[in-house]
C-alpha cells in the first residue's frame, strides 16, 4: 500500500466530518489572545507608573505642606470651607435635579444658548416627525449676509436632547455665524412621534434643507455639519438626496462601527456581549413601544468610570465658587433622556451597531431607499480624534477603505472626501471645546469656501498654527493628497471584520426567534404604568429624581446656598489640607481608572473568545465582506468617465483653464489654502466662470479631472484646440500663475509643468522654470 501523501493527510479531517478549519487558523486565534493580554497589561503598567510617579509628587508637597507652625489655624480654616463647600456642591446637584425634573414633566427647553426662532416644525410635514428646524438670530454686533452660504447643525440623538452644537459662544454656530452665515439648527424633542422611522427623519431634514435653499436662493448650497450620531444622520441626508446639499462635515461620526484596533476602544465590542439587536427590541417592548435613551446614555458612562463617580463630582466640590454654571449647563445636556421608537432603535442597530451596513455598502433607509454613500456629490470632510474613545478614527475613516478599491475610484466618482486628525481632544470636546472651535470649526468653515475648487481625490486638510495668540492667532491650511493606505495607517490601522460579522448574524438570528417566541408575551405583559415604572426607577433617573426639591430634604438648600455665598472664606490654595485632600482624590481617580483598564481587557478578552473562534467566524463570513472587496469595475467604463474622454478635444476657453489648473495641481504633492481661494476667486469673478451656474463649474471640473487623470498626454496635447487664439492662450496662462502664486512658492515641478503649457500653447516660456516629471495616469 502506497504511503498517504500530504495533501491526503490534510484532508483526512474533512474525510471524517470535521470542520475543515486549519490549525494555523486556531493558533492565530490564541495568539490573538494573547495580544490582547499584551496589550492591555502593557497600557496598566503604563499607567501605574505614571500614577506612582504623580503619587510621589503629590505626596512629596503634602508632607512639605505640613511643615508649618500654623497646622491649627489651617485645619479650622478648612473645615469651614469644606462645610461651606459642601452646601454650594449639594447645591449644585439640587439645581441639576430640578431641570432634570422640569425635562422629565415636559420642556422641550434645549442647551442651545443663542437665541433662535422656529422654521419648520417637523410635526406639520406629511411624514411628521419630532424634528424641527431653527434659524440662529445673530446677536447684536453680528451681519449676516443673506446671500451668503447657509449653514445647518444637525447634533446627535444618542439618548440626549440637541443643542450641544450651540452650547456655548465658541462652538461650531459660533464659528459659522461670526463669518457671516446664515446659520440653522435641527432640533428635537423628547418623545417621537409614534411610529416614526429614520426614513421620515431624513426626510424631513431634505424638507429643511429645501426651505433654506429657498430662503436663500442666491446662495450656494448649505453645508450640512453632523455631530456625532448626527454625522452618520447627514451622510444618510447626502447620500440620498444628493442634488440638494452642499459640502458635508461629519464631526467624531461613527460610520464604520467595527473597525478599530485591539487593545484599544472597547466600546465596539459591547453588542457582541449583551445580545446584539435582540436587547434593544426587548428594552423597547419593556417601555411599551418607546425605547429609553437613559440605556445609550449608561453605555457612555461605563467607558470612563473615574468621570462618572468621581473625577466630575470632585471638580465640582473642588473649584464649587466657579464651577457650578459649567457642570449645571453641561448635566442639563448630559441629564436630559430622550425617547426613539423600537423602528428607530432598531435600524440604528441593525444597520450601524451591530450590523455595520452602512460601513459596509448595503444599508436600506426603507423598501424603497438603498443607502450609497458612493452617491454623494457634494465634498465630505470627515473630523476625527486619536483622543476619542467613543468614535477613534477608524470608525470615522474606515467606511472609505471599505467602499473604495483605492483613490482612483473616488476620482472616477467626481468626489471630494477630506479628513483631519486631531492628536488628543476627546469626543464631545470635538463638539465643545473652545480650542477646536477657534482651531477646527473655525478654519473648517472659512476653507469651504475654497474646497469646491479642488479636483476630486482624498485629501488630509492640515491645520498648523503659524504665530499668534488668542482671536490673533493665524493658521497655515493645506490640502495634502493621500492613498486610502496613508490614510488608515494614520488612523492606527484596522483589525478583521470577521467577530464582528459572527456578531451581527447572531444577532438577526437572536431577534428573529425573539419575535417568535417571547416578543408577544413582553409586549402582551407592558402598558403605560410598567414603562414609567420602569423608567423612574433606573439609577440615573432615581439619582436626579432625589436630588431635586421633589425630595423635601433638598428644599432648604437654596436658602442655605444663598446664606453661604454671602459669608463664603474659601481656604487657601496653599492650605496644607486642601492639598492633602487634592492628592487623595488623584488616588481615588487612579483606582478607578485602573478598574477601568481591568473592565476593558475583560470586554474585549471576553468578546474575542467568544467570537474570533474560527468555527464562530466562520457563521458571518458573507457578512464580512465589503463593497470594496468585490471585484473591481473597470472604470472606464464608467458612464462619465466615457463621456469624458468622448470630449477630450471638445470644449472652449473655460475647460482649458480647468484642464491646465488640473495639470498645476497635480505637479504638486499639496494645495495650500491661498492657492485655492485664488482659484476659487478666478472661479466666482472671471467671465466665462462668473456667470456659470456653481452646479455646471463642478461638472466642468470633473469632467477635466477625468481626462487628465486617463488621457494625459492627450488632454495636454489637445489644448490648442480648446484655447484657439493667442490673446485667449496668453490669458490662460496669465490666469495659471496668477492662481499659482509666487515662483519663489513653487516647487521644481510646478515650475516645470507651467513650462509644458507655455510650450503646447506655443508661447514663450517664462524664466526660471523648473524640470518636468513625467503625466501621472490613473489607467
Amino acid at each position: 500500500m502506497s504511503q498517504p501523501t500530504k495533501n491526503n493527510a490534510e484532508a483526512k479531517p474533512a474525510d471524517v466530518g470535521l470542520p475543515d478549519l486549519k490549525v494555523d487558523e486556531y493558533a492565530d486565534y490564541a495568539k490573538d489572545l494573547e495580544r490582547i493580554l499584551q496589550a492591555h497589561s502593557w497600557q496598566a503598567s503604563e499607567s501605574v507608573l505614571a500614577s506612582m510617579r504623580k503619587n510621589i509628587d503629590a505626596w512629596t508637597k503634602v508632607s512639605g505642606a505640613f511643615m508649618t507652625p500654623m497646622l491649627g489655624k489651617h485645619w479650622l480654616d478648612y473645615t469651614l470651607d469644606a462645610s461651606q463647600r459642601s452646601v454650594l456642591y449639594t447645591d449644585a446637584l439640587r439645581q441639576r435635579g430640578n431641570l432634570f425634573v422640569e425635562h422629565e414633566e415636559g420642556s422641550d427647553k434645549t442647551v442651545l444658548s443663542w437665541d433662535h426662532e422656529m422654521v419648520v416644525d417637523g410635526t406639520t410635514l406629511a411624514r411628521p416627525v419630532n424634528y424641527s428646524l431653527v434659524r440662529i438670530v445673530p446677536p447684536a454686533g453680528v451681519t449676516v449676509r443673506e446671500d451668503g452660504r447657509p449653514y445647518i447643525i444637525i447634533d446627535p440623538r444618542a439618548g440626549h436632547g440637541s443643542g450641544i452644537g450651540g452650547f456655548k459662544n465658541e462652538s461650531e454656530v459660533g464659528a459659522a455665524i461670526h463669518q457671516g452665515h446664515p446659520t440653522y439648527f435641527v432640533t428635537f424633542t423628547r418623545l417621537p412621534v409614534p411610529g416614526q422611522t429614520l426614513a421620515d427623519v431624513t426626510a424631513a431634514e431634505a424638507d429643511f434643507v429645501r426651505e433654506v435653499r429657498r430662503r436663500h436662493p442666491d446662495s450656494p448650497k448649505p453645508v450640512v455639519i453632523g455631530n456625532c450620531q448626527g454625522g452618520w444622520a447627514a451622510m444618510l441626508l447626502a447620500a440620498t438626496n444628493p442634488d440638494i446639499t452642499g459640502p458635508v462635515v461629519a464631526n467624531g461620526a461613527p460610520l464604520s462601527y467595527w473597525a478599530g484596533q485591539k487593545g484599544k476602544n472597547p466600546m465596539r465590542y459591547l453588542g457582541g456581549l449583551v445580545g446584539g439587536a435582540t436587547t434593544v427590541k426587548l428594552l423597547s417592548d419593556l417601555g411599551n413601544g418607546q425605547f429609553d435613551g437613559a440605556s445609550l446614555v449608561s453605555n457612555f458612562e461605563r467607558l470612563s468610570p473615574s468621570n462618572t463617580w468621581w473625577s466630575k463630582y470632585y471638580s465640582l466640590w473642588d473649584q464649587v465658587d466657579t464651577e457650578v454654571p459649567r457642570f449645571v449647563g453641561f448635566e442639563r445636556w448630559w441629564g436630559s433622556f430622550y425617547y426613539m421608537t423600537p423602528k428607530e432603535i432598531s435600524w440604528i442597530v441593525e444597520n450601524l451597531f451591530v450590523g455595520n451596513r452602512l460601513g459596509r455598502g448595503c444599508a436600506n433607509l426603507n423598501e424603497r431607499t438603498h443607502v450609497d454613500l458612493r452617491n454623494i456629490n457634494s465634498p465630505i470632510i470627515i473630523f476625527a480624534s486619536h483622543g476619542d474613545n467613543i468614535t477613534p478614527p477608524q470608525q470615522a475613516l474606515g467606511w472609505i477603505a471599505d467602499h473604495y478599491k483605492d483613490v482612483e475610484e473616488i476620482r472616477a466618482r467626481g468626489q471630494r472626501i477630506l479628513y483631519t486628525l486631531h492628536e488628543n481632544v476627546g469626543h464631545l470636546g470635538i463638539f465643545v471645546s473652545s480650542s477646536v472651535a477657534k482651531k477646527e470649526h473655525d478654519q473648517i468653515i472659512s476653507t469651504l469656501k475654497a474646497i469646491e475648487a479642488l479636483a476630486p481625490g482624498l485629501y488630509e486638510l492640515d491645520i498648523a498654527e503659524v504665530q499668534g495668540e488668542g482671536v490673533e492667532k493665524s493658521f497655515k491650511v493645506s490640502f495634502a493628497e493621500r492613498s486610502i493606505a496613508q490614510m488608515m495607517e494614520q488612523t492606527g490601522g484596522d483589525d478583521s471584520n470577521r467577530s464582528f460579522a459572527a456578531v451581527a448574524r447572531f444577532s438577526e438570528i437572536g431577534t428573529e426567534l425573539y419575535d417568535l417566541t417571547l416578543r408577544p408575551f413582553v409586549q402582551a405583559m407592558s402598558n403605560e404604568t410598567t414603562a414609567k415604572l420602569l423608567a423612574d426607577t433606573s439609577p440615573m433617573r432615581m439619582q436626579r429624581w432625589l436630588e431635586s426639591d421633589r425630595n423635601p430634604l433638598m428644599q432648604p438648600l437654596k436658602g442655605l446656598a444663598e446664606e453661604v455665598r454671602q459669608q463664603r472664606r474659601p481656604a487657601a490654595d496653599d492650605n496644607p489640607f486642601r492639598i492633602m485632600e487634592r492628592a487623595g482624590a488623584g488616588l481615588v481617580t487612579q483606582w478607578l481608572d485602573n478598574a477601568r483598564d481591568m473592565q476593558n481587557a475583560m470586554i474585549e478578552w471576553n468578546f474575542h473568545l467568544l467570537w474570533g473562534a474560527p468555527a464562530v467566524q466562520a457563521m458571518g463570513e458573507q457578512l464580512s465582506r465589503t463593497v470594496s472587496e468585490a471585484p473591481r469595475e473597470d472604470l472606464r467604463t464608467l458612464t462619465s468617465v466615457q463621456d469624458a474622454l468622448d470630449r477630450i478635444e471638445l470644449g472652449d476657453f473655460a475647460d482649458g483653464v480647468i484642464r491646465m489648473l488640473i495639470f498645476l495641481a497635480q505637479s504638486r504633492k499639496e494645495v495650500r489654502r491661498s492657492r485655492l481661494e485664488r482659484s476659487n476667486r478666478m472661479l466666482m469673478a472671471t467671465e466665462p466662470f462668473a456667470s456659470m451656474k456653481p452646479k455646471h463649474r463642478t461638472r466642468m471640473i470633473h469632467k477635466e479631472s477625468l481626462i487628465v487623470g486617463y488621457e494625459p498626454e492627450a488632454a495636454l496635447a489637445a489644448l490648442p484646440k480648446l484655447i484657439v487664439s493667442i490673446e485667449d492662450r496668453r490669458r490662460a496662462m496669465a490666469l495659471c500663475e496668477e492662481i499659482a502664486g509666487a515662483r519663489d512658492e513653487m516647487s521644481p515641478e510646478t515650475l516645470g509643468m507651467l513650462d509644458r503649457l507655455a510650450r503646447v500653447l506655443d508661447l514663450e516660456p517664462s524664466p526660471g522654470l523648473g524640470e518636468t516629471e513625467p503625466l501621472r495616469k490613473i489607467a
